[in-house]
Order: C-alpha cells, then structure tokens, then sequence
C-alpha cells in the first residue's frame, strides 16, 4: 500500500522451546485476543507462570512451525502453515518475524512452487499475514517483490489448481493494499482481476458464458480483491473505472451465484460512494433500471432459491438501494476491548471486511495492537490497556440480562404514565419475578439485594422520565 515506510518496533526477543500444535495455537489465540500485553499470565496449581517463560513457549513453538515448514512431507508442511496462520491471527510478533522474514518467505515461496492445493492455499493466506504482520514498510516490500509474480502466474494458469488460484487472489489484493509501495504497480493488479471477474459480464450479444461453481468463485473474490484495491486508487483512476465498469456491473446481478450478486451489488454501492465523493452532483444515465434491478433483489421471494440465501440477499441489497438511491450508509459499530470503531461507509467496510476474513477471531485483537491495521482505520497509537483494567470495565452477561439499561429501546419495563396503580403493580411484579429468578440462580443474599435495589431504582427512574413526557 502507498504509504510511508515507517518501522513498527513491536514485540520482544526471542528465546527457544519445542514445536507446538494447533490445540496450543488454539489456546495461544484465547489467552491473547482479549489483552494488548504481549504474554499472557496462566494460573496453575504450582502458582503462577511469569510472561517471559509463556512468551519464550510461543517463540520457539512458532521456532518449530517455521522449521517444518520446509519439510519432506506434504502433510507435515501444511500442518505447519496452519499453526504459523493461527499464531500470527491471534498476535503480534513483529520482532520475532522480522529477523525469519526472508525464512518464512522462502517457505511462502516453496509452497507456492511446488506444493499443490491445499498447501497453495495455506501458503497465499500465510503470505498476507505476514505482511499485516509485518506493517506497511520495507521488510513487507521486499517480501511481496518475491511472492507477487508467483501469485500472478497462478492466477493466470487455467492449468492450475482452482481454489489455489482464488487463494492467490485474495492474496494479491490484499498483500498489494498492504505492501505495494507504486501505485502504478497498483492498477497492474487490477488489470489482472478485470481479467478474470469481466468474464462474467454479459457479452455484446446478451449472452453469458456458463462457468462451474468453483470457477465463479474465482471471479468473485478476483472482483472483491479488485474493489479493495480500487479503495485506494486515485480520483482520475476512479473516474476512468467509472466510465468502464459501471455500466457493465449491473449485468452481474443477474448471476445464479448469490455470492456473485451480493459482491456485484456491494462494488456498485461503493462505487458509487466514490463517485458522488468526487461530484456531489453525480448522476447516473442508467438509475432508474438500475434501482428497479436492485428492488427486486431486495425484495426476492423466488421460490427457487435457498431461503437463507434470500434472506441474506435481501438485507445486502436494501442497503445497496439505500446508497444508489440517497447516498446512504447504515453504519456499524465495532466494539473490541475499551474502544470502538465506527463503519460508516462502504470504503471503510470493504477493507474491515477483508482484513477479517484473514484474521478471523484475532481481527479484535489486531485493532487494538497492530500498528498498521489502526493506521488504516485512523485509530491512532495502542491503548495501553492490561487485562486486569479491561476486565474491571466489563459488565457480566448475568447483569446486562438482570437490569437492562432504561434507556434502551429494549427495555421491557414500560408503564402507562396516566395510571400510578398499574405502574406500582407491575413495579412489583416485575421485582416478584426478578428476585425469583435471582433465587433459582442460587445468588447471595447480598447480591441479590444490591440486583434488586438497582432495578428498582431504574424502573422508577423510567417511569418518572415518561411520566415528564
């Protein structure tokens, strides 16, 4: 990604173990998602085991993943792939990569080359974690310098293996938004997924070709690559996409894949964001089919079609219709540890959307202490925060159930402002039925009284504030 070449000095030094396996991974990504320190405190029997000794277990456990990375075996290569995959997802280890980096990338490499499918597979998703990892700078340049003419070389051989050609993809346009220091190198890459996702646009003599499921699959995440780097492009580059495609993309909402249709309905929302960000005034020639086109996509009841697939058609593409028709976006709130991140455009979804497909359960994590991903939201330096804080300002799933906040529109305790006997009645039984309740969980007496009394004093404080109406 153009950006400047900054160095992030993350992590600490490396010490030596024994290879692990993905149930360590696994329990490496639970202790680590919830906490910006760089080592977790385990209790055992014995007492207490210090950071230094669990970060010197998961160094050499990643030591040995490394290792077998290289291996004779084919299944001992991507059982290894797997465990560097799960150890980068759920945390930073920025020093200790950077001095394996030309390692690990050879591996990258070598799978790339010589394996087949799954490991192909396993080696590109390797590939863009390393490069989170490793941040927007030098070391991740010069590692993607290696790998992109591989990936590009898979992804243009119909010879290859089909799901390792749309690994590949995924992985180009992501390490390119990550690494990619020229962004004329940029647009290259764009040219090659047009290559592939136009395919399926309908032809001059309105017909479309057929293509296996697994070949459409490719398309789509060649157009969601595309879509993520064209984040990033410049205004004159946007305007030429515009000329281009906008008239074409439509034709992709017709496809039997709902995947493709949802994808297709996506990048026209954002590019059309984009295109009223350049000129507020923007028109399009063709709005009015085009939002008659997405109405009945957000309104789909044929009955030939999946019904979970209809459901979540339809909620994609009200929101598609929204931002054609007014410019709308319906923001998200993204929660992780004591902060939060507003999703308020489809620019800004399509990237959060990418990232957390690689990083699954560790994206948490990485928003709060990946230096680059939080550049690229704008989230600013790392807070600072230790597990024992963060847990002290967490509110127990127990309490968020026995006291909903009043003013939620949830909130189940309403009264008739015009009539105090109904509102003590249900006072009352709304306290019968929450101390019984707080009985049957088997609660302390003191508990149970402090529950009740807060309770109580914010369903009389919502009844007064209705009563003020």
């Amino acid at each position: 990604m153009p950006r400047s070449k900054k160095r992030n000095n993350r992590g600490a030094p490396h010490r030596g173990v024994q290879p692990f396996s993905d149930e360590d991974a696994s329990i490496e990504t639970l202790s680590h998602c919830s906490s910006l320190s760089d080592a977790a405190s385990v209790a055992e029997e014995g007492g207490e085991v210090c950071e230094d000794t669990t970060q010197e277990d998961f160094e050499y456990k990643l030591k040995g993943y490394i290792d077998s990375a290289m291996d004779k075996s084919a299944k001992t290569r991507l059982t290894a792939l797997d465990g560097l995959k799960i150890a980068m997802a759920s945390k930073m280890q920025y020093e200790f990569l950077l001095e394996r980096r030309m390692t690990i990338t050879d591996s990258i490499e070598r799978c790339l080359k010589k394996g087949k499918g799954d490991e192909q597979r396993a080696a590109a998703s390797l590939a863009c974690l390393l490069c989170i990892q490793l941040g927007s700078g030098i070391e991740s340049e010069e590692a993607f310098k290696t790998l992109k003419p591989i990936f590009k070389n898979i992804l243009a051989d119909g010879t290859a293996n089909i799901q390792a050609r749309q690994a590949c993809a995924t992985a180009l346009g992501v390490c390119s938004l990550v690494a990619e220091d020229d962004i004329l190198d940029v647009y290259a890459t764009m040219e090659c997924f047009e290559s592939l996702f136009t395919k399926s646009y309908v032809k001059e003599d309105g017909t479309r070709t057929v293509f296996s499921a697994q070949t459409t699959v490719l398309h789509i995440n060649a157009l969601l690559a595309w879509t993520l780097l064209l984040t990033i492009c410049s205004n004159t580059e946007v305007k030429k996409i515009l000329k281009k495609h906008l008239p074409k993309l439509p034709s992709l909402l017709d496809s039997d894949d709902v995947n493709m249709r949802i994808s297709a309905g996506q990048t026209i929302a954002l590019l059309f964001e984009l295109a009223r960000d350049l000129d507020a005034e923007f028109e399009y020639e063709e709005l009015e089919p085009l939002c008659a086109q997405l109405t009945a996509l957000a309104t789909d009841c044929n009955k030939h079609r999946a019904k979970n697939d209809k459901r979540k058609q339809r909620s994609v593409f009200r929101d598609v219709l929204k931002a054609v028709e007014e410019g709308d976006f319906q923001p998200e709130t993204i929660r992780f540890g004591a902060e939060r991140m507003y999703v308020d455009s489809w620019v800004k979804m399509r990237t959060y959307d990418a990232f957390r497909e690689l990083l699954g359960s560790g994206m948490n994590y990485h928003l709060q202490a990946n230096e680059f991903i939080r550049n690229v939201f704008e989230l600013g330096a790392p807070m600072m925060v230790d597990s024992a804080k963060l847990k002290a300002m967490k509110i127990s799933r127990f309490e968020r159930v026995m006291y909903p906040n009043p003013l939620s529109p949830w909130t189940t305790f309403s009264f008739n402002p015009n009539m105090l006997t109904a509102k003590c009645k249900l006072l009352c039984a709304n306290l019968e039925c929450l101390n019984r309740l707080l009985i049957m969980s088997r609660c302390s007496l003191d508990k149970r009284y402090l529950l009740l009394t807060r309770a109580a004093s914010r369903m009389c404080l919502n009844s007064f504030s209705l009563q003020q109406q």
